[in-house]
């Protein structure tokens, strides 16, 4: 029998910081409270001022396996991950091949279950012409993240712009539909508009191409499609003020049928960083205009938008060089989006509570997660012990991506974490992955 204590630390749960005492057993949290006493062998893990949070979990990530090994792999990503204090992960499906069958989605999950130190889910991908396969993961309702839908351009066959489709889907799905909104013949027009004015494209004209009313016209169109058949969607990196007017917040969370997600870099860049990052910072959808991020930032702080993910999406840095068509679209986010949240918790913008109700809990909820999320007695120990005064700085030799490179290089956080807990096994310590213990496969109440 494995039991740690951890002794008189500051425990960030369900909207309070309590000073106490957390007893782990085996793979779960056996009690929290204050003072615990406890017989036999127990390690003790020291609070001394510092915080713990449950384990992120981060809906929204591209760890790249099958297919495009070169960029990034399931068990360096998911180090990565629990490196920035993400437990828990939920992988997309524009991997080579595209997962549009079940048999490569169980793929998926065979290679999760020999290499991932973090815990996993991953989504079934959803083309114009796979709609029986695609709704045959009902069966799987309790066991995978859910449908992914691209209503914009992607990898491979995974484009989705035939209503048929969509009517399928949204009036035969059980499972939660995940949505990446851009109209596609927006950005056509756009980049052809673009172009005409601009021959040689720059990284600040990204935006203009992938533009608001890309994003709004298609997050409407899955929302009237949701609204049909009143099935649950989750539009996913939300990035535009305008987008905003198509969320509320006049019920909570677990009575929501749709939800939405912001992502941290856009939450923290905006068009005005293309000057100095460029294409490090090419991203579908797209960084766009200041007032974007203000509108974002009021509508997570006012419960519209409901969960925070990092969108991990690693290429190397090849692949990010110009021209603007060559540039891929995605940057490396997970080892480092916690901290970036501190660094705005110490600007005043946040609280610690409200980051760990928008990494943690409303993402288990949002997907109906079954025993994961929370600092709960006989949840599982997935926690993360962070020091918030103690600065941290990216450098290319903390850096675990296998891509090698973060937009946050030379960056100083104000803190750092510490230790990263998964089902009970210290699995990240002092700037170290103990990559002999495995995640298990993330499981959902439905």
């Amino acid at each position: 029998m494995q039991k740690y204590l951890f002794r008189d630390i500051f425990i960030v749960n369900e909207g309070k910081i309590a000073f106490s005492d957390v007893l782990v057993i085996n793979d779960r949290i056996e009690k929290v409270s204050p003072n615990i006493n406890v017989k036999g062998n127990v390690l003790e893990i020291i609070g001394e001022k510092k915080h713990l949070f449950p384990g992120l979990i981060d809906d929204q990530v591209h760890f790249r396996e099958p297919g495009l090994t070169h960029k990034a792999t399931i068990a360096t990503e998911s180090a990565a991950a629990v490196a920035g204090g993400v437990t828990s992960f939920m992988e997309m499906p524009n991997t080579i091949p595209n997962v549009l069958n079940l048999p490569l989605l169980q793929d998926k999950y065979d290679i999760a279950e020999q290499s991932s130190v973090a815990n996993y889910s991953f989504f079934m991908g959803v083309s114009n012409d796979n709609a029986e396969q695609a709704l045959r993961a009902n069966e799987l309702k309790n066991k995978i993240a859910g449908l992914k839908i691209f209503m914009g351009s992607s990898t491979g066959n995974m484009l989705v712009n035939n209503h048929t489709t969509l009517d399928k889907i949204f009036g035969g799905s059980e499972l939660l539909i995940a949505t990446h909104c851009e109209d596609e013949r927006i950005i056509k027009q756009q980049y052809e508009n673009t172009k005409s004015i601009n021959p040689v494209l720059k990284p600040s004209d990204h935006p203009l191409i992938r533009n608001e009313d890309a994003c709004y016209e298609s997050s409407l169109t899955a929302i009237q499609f949701a609204k049909k058949y009143n099935s649950r969607l989750h539009i996913l990196h939300i990035s535009t003020e305008k987008e905003l007017q198509l969320f509320g917040n006049m019920f909570p969370l677990k009575d929501k049928r749709i939800t939405g997600e912001v992502c941290v870099h856009h939450l923290h860049f905006t068009a005005d960083d293309y000057d100095e990052l460029g294409y490090k910072i090419k991203c579908n959808p797209a960084i766009k205009a200041p007032f974007n991020k203000k509108a974002l930032w009021e509508a997570l702080l006012d419960d519209r938008l409901d969960v925070i993910a990092t969108d991990h999406a690693p290429h190397l840095l090849s692949e990010k060089e110009g021209p603007y068509e060559h540039a891929h679209a995605g940057m490396p986010l997970v080892q480092h989006g916690l901290q970036l949240m501190l660094h705005y918790y110490k600007k005043g913008n946040i609280s610690l509570e409200k980051i760990a109700e928008k990494m943690s809990h409303a993402v288990a909820e949002c997907f109906q997660i079954k025993d994961r999320g929370y600092i709960r007695e006989g949840y599982f120990a997935d926690l993360v012990m962070v020091d918030i005064n103690k600065p941290y700085t990216v450098t290319p030799q903390n850096i675990l991506y296998k891509c090698g490179w973060s937009p946050f290089d030379k960056t100083t956080f104000p803190a750092t974490i510490e230790k990263t807990m998964v089902n009970g096994n210290f699995v990240y310590e002092n700037g170290v992955v103990n990559a002999s213990q495995k995640g298990k496969r993330i499981l959902f109440s439905r």
